[in-house]
């Protein structure tokens, strides 16, 4: 009980401090590709790394990338092409597809690939490359500077996939459990198996598997953040309606926003009073953020759940059709949310944004800084420094991952400036189609 209050205490003083503290401005940093056109920022620790995909000179579609790891270091940044699962573990496969998830403040990162092998079941677990399905089986992975470890996956099952990893090196994610369903394949195509949420530990081994939300019917679940305390967070339901991030999840009609407990109980976070609710991201003081329904007009609101006041609508960007704190690791220690717009009406697609108290405000508003960018177009993740992976378009109209660092001066007291800050520019057709099609994903 002691620990308990002590928890509520300590949430009450650092949501206040935040609350009372003027909006940060910031300088944004181009971290750049692999050497083709584009890449995705996903995941950021204490220490400013990111972690995400970018495209190689032969990945040119807007979805086909590599995982790559952004290390600060004196100078700048250094990147690291963390490659895919190959020998001596693997066949080499030169065309497969990865992406990095997550690293932790030890430098282990989280990450998902394919391998050579077919699926089996003809699945496209990753969905890595959504236009074109490769089929290839996905493997969860740790990777330290030993090299990469495949994470087991369920029994019966061929895939998994990582999404998080924290502060104790604990990952994660979620994998097949080996049982067949027909109806899966209206939820995620090709999709033949059920799956539900695992936690492996930093020697990757299983620590946990989840189970869905047995007392509403449930069937299937996904994980995909963890705090330091051990809790999840993702969402519950029947195959059929919940999709598999990333990309499927756009196409799940009917799910339960949940927490697994460090001892793997599960509790419904509740709704907004519509059918679609998931949660997305968790911080160490045991506050969710994730998108809910809303049954007045349709349209995805972000929402705030902690253990005092239940689910809350942190509300929707004007014009906006969803308004989403994505996976992961949107919400800081600090209570700072974070993540982008979807909007009919915007040439890009939608806008990042940050939250002051209830009220989602265009990040791009508050930058000092912009660099090479015309528009941040997301914001995916925040650390407890303010820092902040982003991506945004560059002057050559091309999709670049960022780094949104809080200036060291003085704060402004201001509001943020309209939409957009910069001269509009022609998207490349890469640019282009992933914003397009990010528009109908409550994912990254």
């Amino acid at each position: 009980m002691k620990k308990f209050l002590t928890s509520i205490v300590a949430a009450t003083l650092l949501a206040a401090l935040a609350t009372a503290q003027p909006q940060r401005r910031y300088t944004v940093i181009d971290l750049g590709t692999l050497g083709g056109t584009y890449s995705f920022g996903f995941g950021i620790n204490i220490a400013g790394d990111v972690t995400g995909a970018a495209a190689t000179p032969a990945q040119t579609d807007g979805f086909a990338a590599t995982a790559i790891l952004w290390s600060r270091q004196l100078g700048g940044l250094a990147k690291t092409n963390l490659r895919v699962l190959g020998p001596p573990l693997f066949p080499a496969c030169p065309t497969c597809n990865s992406g990095a998830a997550a690293v932790s403040a030890l430098g282990e990162v989280a990450m998902g690939s394919e391998i050579a092998t077919l699926d089996p079941n003809g699945e496209d677990f990753g969905q890595f490359d959504p236009p074109n399905p490769t089929h290839r089986i996905t493997r969860a992975v740790i990777r330290t500077v030993g090299g990469m470890t495949a994470l087991p996956n369920l029994p019966g099952g061929h895939n998994a996939n990582a999404f998080w990893i924290n502060s104790l090196g604990q990952v994660s994610g979620f994998a097949e459990n080996g049982t067949p369903d027909s109806s899966c394949s209206q939820g995620t195509p090709f999709q033949a198996q059920r799956f539900q949420p695992v936690t492996w530990k930093p020697n990757g081994e299983i620590q946990r598997v989840l189970s869905p939300l047995v007392s509403a019917g449930d069937t299937v679940a996904f994980g995909l953040t963890i705090n330091d305390l051990g809790e999840t967070v993702g969402a519950s339901g029947l195959c059929g309606t919940t999709g598999l991030p990333p990309a499927a999840i756009s196409s799940s009609s009917a799910t339960h926003a949940v927490l697994w407990r460090a001892d793997g109980s599960v509790t419904d976070l509740g709704s907004l009073g519509g059918a679609q609710n998931i949660a997305t991201s968790i911080n160490n003081l045991g506050e969710v953020v994730g998108t809910a329904q809303s049954p007045s007009d349709g349209t995805v609101h972000t929402f705030l759940w902690t253990r005092l006041t239940g689910i809350e609508d942190y509300g929707a960007f004007p014009g906006a059709v969803a308004t989403v704190a994505g996976c992961c690791h949107t919400i800081n220690d600090l209570g700072e949310i974070v993540g982008w717009t979807v909007e009919p009406a915007n040439p890009y697609f939608g806008r990042a944004i940050i939250w002051q108290g209830r009220q989602p405000k265009d990040l791009n508003g508050f930058v000092r800084d912009a660099g090479p960018f015309v528009q941040l177009t997301g914001a995916f993740s925040i650390n407890d420094s303010g820092w902040i992976a982003c991506q945004g378009i560059t002057t050559a109209g091309e999709l670049h991952a960022c780094l949104a660092v809080p200036d060291n001066g003085a704060n402004d007291n201001v509001s943020p400036s309209p939409w957009p800050f910069g001269s509009y520019v022609s998207l490349t057709d890469s640019a282009r189609e992933w914003l397009r099609r990010r528009s109908g994903m409550h994912w990254r």
